[in-house]
């Protein structure tokens, strides 16, 4: 990966992790305030929807910490190494538990007239699509594994032949 593509990405990820700390404090108070002035169905539903809108975005901040992570080791060359599973295991859950949350507060809001169905499914959908990048990235582990099991082989070919010369 180029040292360009390593920097973009690195720039994108942290627009994202900046962007996702606005969204806790900022716009999540917002939220919490305009919904306690709200009619008492909308009311009802403010805390459990602030806890799982807040406990999503920090399962997303720790994919973006977790994938900061993995470019530092394709920088220095060791992401074929058994070091690099922890952090796609903690990508793997953090998308798994992104994925439960949003389904959660998808349960949350469809009792009452309080939020439209279409809304409901349209996190309902959300939370499909965040199920599928954490079974994605489960594939993509898989594929690392291979390429740690064929780098360990093709090392132990190496010391092999290097004794036979």
């Amino acid at each position: 990966m180029g040292k360009l593509t390593v920097a973009a990405l690195r720039v994108v990820l942290a627009m994202m992790f900046a962007g996702s700390i606005f969204i806790q404090t900022v716009v999540l108070f917002l939220l919490t305030r305009d919904v306690t002035t709200a009619d008492p169905d909308v009311a009802m539903i403010r805390t459990p929807m602030v806890i799982l809108t807040v406990t999503a975005i920090l399962a997303g901040q720790v994919a973006v910490v977790c994938v900061w992570g993995l470019l530092t080791m394709v920088r220095r060359g060791t992401v074929f190494s058994t070091g690099a599973f922890r952090l796609v295991h903690l990508v793997i859950g953090a998308f798994a538990a992104a994925s439960l949350l949003t389904f959660g507060l998808g349960v949350a809001l469809a009792p009452g007239e309080a939020v439209p169905p279409g809304v409901v499914l349209l996190i309902g959908g959300v939370a499909v699509m965040l199920a599928a990048v954490a079974l994605i990235v489960l594939v993509l582990k898989a594929l690392l594994e291979q390429a740690v099991a064929r780098d360990v082989e093709a090392r132990t070919l190496r010391t092999e032949l290097d004794e036979v010369i």
